[in-house]
C-alpha cells in the first residue's frame, strides 16, 4: 500500500548541490526517519517525495509506480507541516474535512471520517473550535487528523514538533507512534533531533550535505556506526573522540567511547583529568574531564553524583564498547 523508493536522486538550486544520489527503498508499513544537521537536505527531499520540488536527476516510486511527473494531488501522500497551515477561520471539522470536500467526497463519509480520526486523536470536544481557540500541541493533532482522514500511502511529516515545548514534543512524539501502530501506514519523518529519531524510527536515514551517510535500526547505528559522523551524531552527550596516540594505541587514528561507558569508581584507567563542569540532572550526571592533550572527556554517570569542581578523576572506559576509526574517519571493525 505505501512502499517508495528513491533512485540516485539528485537536486541542485543554481549551482548548489543539496542532494548528491540518494538512494532508499521503504517497504510498506515501516516508520523511516530522515535525520542530520541543518542544510543536509532532509527537508527538501521530503519535498521531492511530495511533489513539491522536482529532482534534478532521478526517480521516484510509490507502491511500484513513477511519480517523478505526477501531481503532489495525485501521489496518495499527506503531509504534516511544523507549521500547522490550519485555516483559522474553519473549525477543527472543518478543517480535517477540507481535503475531502475538495475532492468531492459525499458529506456523510467526510463527516465519518473525521469523527473516527477525531476519536483516535482525542479531539471530540474540540470539533467546533477554531485554531486560534487551541494550543499548539491541539493544533498539530489537528493538522495529524486531517492527514488521517485522507488515507493516504504515505504520511510525509516535516520536523512537526519543533513548534511545541519540551512536555508536549514527548505527549505529540508517543501519539505519532502510537497512530503508526495503529494505522500500520507507511510514514517519513524528517527531524534534526536524535532523540526524535531514536525513539520513533524502525530505520533511520543519516544524512550530510546531501549524502546518505547510513541507513539502519536505531540501535544498528548506535551500536555499528559506519563513520565517525554518526557515531558523533547518534547518542546524546555526544560520543568522545580521542586522538589515539594520546592513548598509546597505534590500531586506529582515533577512539571514540560513548559517555555512559565510562567509569570514574577505579583508581587506575585510561585517562586522568580535571573536573571542570557538572551537569545534575536527576537521572544522569554529566562530568566534563580536562584530559590535557587527550582533549575534553564527556562521562555520563547513572544517578546523583558528587562531584567537586577542579578535582583530578581517573576515567576507565569499557573496552568492549570502544569504537575505532581509520584516518578518513570510516569505522575500523
Amino acid at each position: 500500500m505505501g512502499s517508495l523508493k528513491l533512485d540516485n536522486i539528485h537536486k541542485a538550486f543554481g549551482t548548489v548541490e543539496v542532494l548528491k544520489g540518494v538512494n532508499l527503498d521503504v517497504q510498506d508499513g515501516e516508520f523511516i526517519i530522515f535525520v542530520g544537521q541543518s542544510g543536509c537536505g532532509k527537508s527538501t527531499l521530503l519535498r521531492i517525495i511530495a511533489g513539491l520540488e522536482d529532482a534534478t536527476e532521478g526517480g521516484v516510486e510509490i507502491d511500484g509506480k513513477e511519480v517523478s511527473l505526477t501531481p503532489p494531488a495525485e501521489r496518495g501522500i499527506a503531509m504534516v507541516f511544523q507549521t500547522y497551515a490550519l485555516y483559522p477561520h474553519l473549525t477543527v471539522r472543518d478543517n480535517m474535512g477540507l481535503g475531502l470536500k475538495q475532492a468531492k467526497v459525499p458529506a456523510s463519509e467526510i463527516s465519518e471520517s473525521v469523527d473516527a480520526a477525531s476519536t483516535m486523536l482525542s479531539l471530540d470536544e474540540l470539533l467546533d473550535r477554531r485554531p486560534a481557540e487551541l494550543s499548539g500541541g491541539q493544533r498539530q493533532r489537528v493538522a495529524i487528523g486531517r492527514a488521517i482522514v485522507r488515507k493516504p500511502k504515505l504520511f510525509l511529516f516535516d520536523e512537526p514538533l519543533s513548534n511545541l515545548d519540551a512536555a508536549l514534543r514527548v505527549n505529540t512524539r508517543l501519539e505519532i507512534a502510537r497512530l503508526h501502530r495503529e494505522l500500520n501506514a507507511t510514514m517519513i519523518y524528517v527531524t534534526h533531533d536524535q532523540i526524535e529519531a531514536m525513539t520513533l524510527g524502525d530505520r533511520i536515514v543519516v544524512l550530510n550535505e546531501g549524502r546518505v551517510e547510513q541507513v539502519g535500526s536505531p540501535m544498528e547505528l548506535y551500536n555499528k556506526p559506519a563513520n565517525m559522523f554518526v557515531a558523533g551524531f547518534i547518542g546524546s552527550p555526544q560520543m568522545n573522540f580521542i586522538h589515539a596516540a594520546a592513548l598509546g594505541r597505534s590500531d586506529a587514528k582515533t577512539i571514540g567511547i560513548r559517555p555512559e561507558h565510562i567509569s570514574i569508581d577505579g583508581e587506575s584507567g585510561d585517562l586522568t583529568g580535571s573536573v571542570t563542569h557538572v551537569e545534575h540532572l536527576g537521572g544522569d550526571t554529566n562530568v566534563y574531564l580536562d584530559c590535557g592533550a587527550a582533549g575534553l572527556l564527556t562521562v555520563r554517570l547513572f544517578g546523583e553524583r558528587s562531584i567537586v569542581i577542579d578535582s583530578s578523576i581517573t576515567a576507565t572506559f569499557d573496552r568492549d564498547r570502544t569504537f575505532k576509526f581509520d584516518d578518513q574517519g570510516n569505522a575500523i571493525t
